[in-house]
């Protein structure tokens, strides 16, 4: 590894005058012989970009949310302007707290409502229904013939006698259970929503319209009257209105990353500049997405959070490797520019890997998670110079505090005063390089995933929880939804297959007989609470043109009798040229299995009854999509591991040159993504668009603990001391640093818990158990493995390594005296520094 040669102690070189700025890499000259123009530079990025992310918004759309190259999407979006209302719509209860809906003080509290709601921009207008909408009718049989008329006729006067013709209309119309509950103490609003505002053009801002909603329930409820809300637009809105309390959870997580590394390092510039540089990134990022036409919408509000907190394990590496040398006596630019050297390629490989975790999720045909995807990999890039680059240079004119750089020295020299003074912590992840206790430690790993593995085979593609997952059982939207399903056979989860026939031939009647025998199916269901369709509708028509006879309950097989029911029919149950009809299926949920059964039933009566002039296509209506999602949601999962660890994979063997070393690296790894699974099983929490990141992004971001401390122990490793004290190298080195920053982040993404957005909830948990577990992996396991893989150098070859250190160190800009004397005598390399480190503070040079 390119590194490996840089990582020695390299010679402590307190007088600058004694430093060659020519050495080092071309970047590295580039970069630091230039300091102060990449630090204007960056301050003017800094200004521009955050002023640019004064204009970047928060919201959603409807069509990024769904797979719009799935099979079901795209029947669903070929035939969606005649299936108004049916995809995004909200559904309006109002309901009364005595007595029922016939009353005139209800009545008009409904349509003056329905007016109001009817006006909002994006309402899909001629698509509304209600008590009050013209389209809501009813048809009775009477001696005179066939008559019908508007539910509300339109000569209501709210007297008793209209309000009791009301009354009759209602009980008519076919609506209870749908539009009516059945036990007449509340009446629903359908408000279907276009893609734009017609007016101007633009997209719903759902948070705004959330907030209109909001008001009017405000306005009209009472002690009398309650009103219900859902659909996705109000989900949405909600979840907008949660996460704005985002800054808090992240105002916690700068308090609390800021704390513990002060704790650590006790130098407050230090500390400042490496939280400053992750904010930076942060500010950078939220600049650069309105510049790129991004906006931020409720999954991806979370990245930049992801962002920062990437950016203190890396920060804190580069912090750490320049205290230790400042604390042996190095220049505060020497420092910099030697942590630049050693970590620079272990950085970039890391964060190259988080870039990865991220891009991986452009696999997944979701529009939503796509935009996740091409943000954190901005929020990488930026990364890759905010600390990577910055930090070195802004540190190399701050150095640190000497009370940091005693803390380091006091470090120093108890590593030089023996091995029996090892620090206890060190020296028992220390005993998982010997044979007994690595061998403890692969044997459970190995158990551990094996058990993950088998749980992980329970864990459920799509929702778990009724109502909207994404928000707390106890939220006021799922109480709504569980108002509205408690009160209406006709749920908010919808089921919609479109059957396509010839021009003409929609009322046909072998057509509407296989449309009843899918019905038939489908209400045999668990999950089904109800069908309807215009197959239904015509048995209903036939027995009420025959007197309301219950024999005559059937489809009639006369074309003229069809002809004639169709004529009434709602328009929702077909298109305006009679090829297009839709079976509604009202289900219980949406929860995977009940998705999943309805597909296998539609699916399979498509197979054995479907032709080419009659075909049964899935799926519209919200459950329908979501079932779409579900099915891309599970090949998705897959293959979205499959390729984020052959992508780290990769990139570990080209940093290692070492299938040995990627072995230890990625082991770890894929035993945390196991049990992380598990994990899922055992909190019910179900692999969904919010999940589904999870686990690509803990793999993504947990490698860099491999990364760094596999580094720091290859190196050593390729010196000729042994795997127990090349670990324990690394440990001191950069591993302090891994449980550090394991610790912090872990900690910091656990306050997420306490979020009222239940899937920020599931997120925190989640990233927090695989940050933690990726830490022990990366101390635990890792060293074990190497213990049955990894061997040191033969010391014939260290030899002609140490020949090689001396003249690297001679071109690199080293005082030679000190680089052969480093070289010639061990102890020499271990005292020397510590006592031109005392030299230095006694000074009062740092």
């Amino acid at each position: 590894m390119a590194v490996a040669h840089s990582l020695p102690a390299e010679a402590v070189i307190a007088n600058l005058a004694d430093f060659d700025a020519r050495s080092g890499s071309l970047a590295e000259r580039v970069l630091f012989n230039n300091r102060l123009v990449i630090v204007l530079l960056c301050l003017l990025a800094t200004l521009v970009l955050g002023y640019q992310a004064l204009g970047l918004k928060l919201n959603a759309a409807f069509d990024k949310m769904i797979p719009t190259s799935h099979p079901y999407v795209v029947n669903f979006l070929d035939n969606r302007s005649q299936l108004a209302g049916m995809g995004n719509s909200l559904r309006i209860a109002v309901a009364v707290s005595e007595g029922d809906i016939f009353d005139a003080q209800y009545l008009d509290t409904v349509r003056k409502l329905s007016d109001e709601l009817f006006l909002l921009p994006g309402v899909d207008r001629p698509y509304m229904k209600s008590l009050w909408a013209p389209a809501v009718r009813w048809t009775g049989v009477t001696e005179e013939g066939l008559d019908g008329g508007p539910v509300i006729p339109d000569d209501y006067d709210g007297s008793p006698e209209s309000i009791e013709q009301v009354r009759v209309n209602v009980e008519r119309s076919g609506e209870i259970g749908q539009l009516v509950a059945a036990n007449y103490q509340s009446s629903i609003l359908l408000v279907p929503l276009q893609d734009r505002i017609a007016e101007t053009g633009e997209r719903i801002d759902y948070h705004a319209l959330s907030q209109r909603i909001e008001a009017l329930r405000a306005k009209y409820e009472s002690d009398t009257i309650r009103i219900h809300v859902t659909g996705f637009a109000k989900v949405v809105g909600d979840l907008i209105e949660g996460l704005l309390q985002v800054m808090v959870f992240f105002a916690m997580a700068i308090v609390i990353c800021t704390a513990v590394l002060y704790w650590y390092t006790r130098c407050l510039r230090s500390t400042l500049l490496v939280v400053s540089c992750s904010v930076v990134a942060v500010v950078w990022l939220l600049g650069l997405l309105p510049t790129l036409g991004y906006e931020l919408d409720p999954y991806s509000v979370l990245v930049p959070f992801l962002v920062f907190a990437i950016g203190m394990s890396h920060g804190a590496q580069k912090m750490n490797g320049i205290m230790q040398d400042i604390g042996r006596g190095t220049h505060k630019l020497v420092a910099a520019r030697y942590t630049f050297r050693r970590l620079f390629l272990a950085g970039m490989t890391a964060l190259l890997a988080n870039a990865v975790g991220f891009a991986v999720l452009m696999v997944i045909d979701i529009q939503v998670i796509q935009d996740l995807a091409i943000t954190a990999s901005i929020g990488v890039a930026v990364l890759i110079f905010t600390n990577l680059v910055l930090l070195p240079i802004l540190l190399s004119y701050t150095g640190v505090s000497p009370m940091a750089a005693q803390r380091s020295l006091k470090a120093e020299l108890m590593e030089a005063s023996g091995t029996h003074d090892k620090h206890p912590f060190w020296a028992f992840l220390d005993l998982f390089t010997q044979r007994k206790w690595a061998s403890i430690a692969v044997l459970a790993g190995l158990a551990m995933g094996a058990v993950g593995l088998a749980v992980s085979f329970q864990l459920k593609i799509g929702d778990i929880d009724p109502g909207a997952p994404e928000l707390r059982p106890d939220s006021r939207y799922n109480r709504d939804n569980a108002f509205m399903t408690a009160n209406y056979a006709a749920s908010s989860d919808v089921y919609i297959v479109m059957v396509r026939t010839p021009q003409y031939a929609c009322g046909q009647y072998d057509t509407l007989m296989a449309v009843d025998a899918l019905e038939r199916e489908l209400q045999q269901l668990p999950g089904v609470e109800t069908t309807s369709s215009l197959a239904g509708l015509a048995k209903v028509a036939n027995a009420g043109m025959n007197e309301g006879s219950l024999k005559w309950f059937e489809i009639p097989r006369s074309q003229d009798m069809l002809n004639a029911i169709i004529t009434r029919a709602p328009r929702e149950m077909f298109n305006q040229n009679c090829d297009l009809l839709t079976v509604y299926a009202y289900l219980k949920d949406h929860k995977a299995d009940t998705l999943k059964s309805v597909v296998e039933v539609v699916e399979a009566f498509a197979a054995r009854h479907g032709t080419e002039e009659v075909r049964f296509l899935n799926a519209a209506g919200n459950a329908g999509i979501e079932a779409a999602t579900n099915i891309v949601v599970r090949k998705a999962n897959v293959q979205m591991l499959f390729l984020v660890y052959a992508a780290v994979i990769v990139l570990a063997f080209i940093a290692f040159r070492s299938w040995r070393a990627v072995v230890c690296a990625v082991v770890p790894l894929t035993i945390t993504s196991m049990l992380c699974e598990a994990l899922m099983v055992w909190l019910d929490i179900g692999v969904k668009v919010a999940t589904l990141p999870v686990i690509a992004l803990g793999v993504g971001v947990g490698v860099d603990y491999a990364l760094y401390v596999m580094t720091v122990t290859l190196a050593r490793l390729k010196e000729g001391m042994s795997l127990s004290d090349a670990y324990y190298k690394a440990l001191t080195f950069t591993g302090k640093v891994v449980v550090l920053t394991g610790i912090t982040l872990g900690i910091a993404v656990a306050t997420w818990a306490f979020s009222p957005i239940k899937f920020q909830a599931d997120m925190g948990i989640l990233l927090a158990f695989m940050f933690i577990w990726n830490m022990l992996g990366a101390l635990i396991l890792l060293p074990a493995l190497g213990h049955f893989l990894l061997r040191p150098k033969q010391a014939a070859q260290q030899d002609r390594t140490d020949l090689a250190d001396v003249a690297d160190a001679r071109t690199a800009g080293y005082a030679a005296p000190a680089a052969v004397r480093s070289s010639a005598s061990p102890e020499l390399e271990q005292r020397e520094p510590v006592e031109s480190a005392a030299a230095v503070l006694q000074e009062s040079t740092i």
